[in-house]
């Protein structure tokens, strides 16, 4: 079973894996009812995959999900901003509906395998399978993956692991497949360009008024909707104009307060975090860790509760997923909090 998003990565993997002699069949789940102008939601990206799958002559199967997405990743993705925080969607869909739902739908119809079009690689250890970064840096996605157990990663192939995004295109040039120039997802897949996060989240839950605050608890501004503010925020914060810049520092949507202070003040010397999971064993001493799908690595230590960053480090927004990795292969990862 191949996952088809419609896009160019996961058609290039179906091809590759039947080239490789593979009895492939193609899957396209289809999770999102509403509106959608971008992302990988699209009526017209359910098109892209089936047409893609009929010029490579295989099966080509299209599941609903919708009710699952709404439950799993769109409500949480509502709540999470409601509590002030940034979550990321993608890693909740690719958590509790990629590779767990349409994995259990796998078995039901007995598919030994599961592929997809991820930019990764899967790593085989003494320790068993691991998940490793892909080969192209610039497009890697094992920090969004890096919830794969063990279970997952032994029946899962990655085709693209070894490949460039270049190398991608031109073999989907090479074989005229209609995605070889398709344009990449890059945003949540419902939000739409058109109405913006704003809109989606006001129909869904009241939007609030927060006070913008110094951290002596001075009043210095206000924002409409305090469940639109994160971390490291200068615009749009009501400040009177004049003054030095402020960034936001913290956000508490309970109490309707956002707190500000100067760059410095994102400034930390650790990150409380929440659900850490190892991928084996734990690891002690200093670590390589990523907190956003392309930033930088940073180095740390990882200990009960939260990590301590062996150098100054920015904050990170609470909701946002910190990922450890040693020589390349992800060993845990955990979401930060307040």
């Amino acid at each position: 079973m191949v996952m088809m998003s419609g896009g160019v990565d996961s058609s290039v993997a179906a091809a590759l894996l039947q080239q490789a002699g593979h009895a492939v069949v193609g899957v396209t789940m289809k999770l999102w009812g509403g509106p959608s102008d971008t992302g990988c939601c699209a009526v017209s990206d359910v098109d892209d995959a089936r047409r893609v799958a009929d010029r490579l002559g295989i099966e080509h199967h299209v599941f609903n999900f919708g009710d699952d997405f709404e439950r799993d990743v769109v409500a949480p993705y509502v709540a999470d901003h409601a509590a002030g925080l940034t979550p990321n969607p993608c890693i909740e869909c690719n958590r509790h509906l990629k590779f767990d739902r349409l994995f259990r739908r796998a078995d039901v119809l007995g598919f030994g395998t599961v592929a997809t079009g991820h930019h990764a690689r899967v790593v085989s250890t003494r320790d068993g399978p691991r998940l490793g970064r892909g080969a192209d840096a610039a497009k890697d996605q094992s920090y969004v993956l890096h919830m794969l157990d063990q279970t997952v990663l032994s029946r899962l192939i990655l085709p693209l692991g070894d490949l460039t995004k270049a190398d991608v295109r031109r073999i989907a040039a090479d074989l005229d497949l209609r995605t070889a120039h398709k344009p990449e997802s890059q945003d949540v897949c419902f939000i739409t360009n058109e109405h913006g996060r704003r809109a989606f989240l006001g129909d869904r839950i009241p939007l609030k008024s927060a006070r913008v605050v110094e951290q002596d608890g001075t009043e210095v501004g206000s924002v409409e909707s305090v469940e639109l503010v994160t971390i490291g925020q200068r615009k749009g914060l009501g400040l009177a104009g004049g003054t030095d810049p402020r960034y936001v520092i913290d956000v508490d949507a309970p109490a309707g307060t956002v707190t500000v202070g100067e760059k410095a003040d994102l400034v930390t010397s650790s990150t409380p975090l929440a659900n850490w999971d190892w991928t084996g064993a734990a690891f002690d001493g200093e670590l390589d860790l990523q907190c956003s799908a392309h930033g930088t690595v940073e180095r740390g230590t990882v200990r009960s509760g939260g990590v301590d960053w062996s150098s100054p480090h920015r904050r990170i927004a609470p909701g946002q997923s910190v990922v450890a990795y040693v020589d390349g292969l992800v060993v845990g990862g955990g979401i930060a909090t307040r």
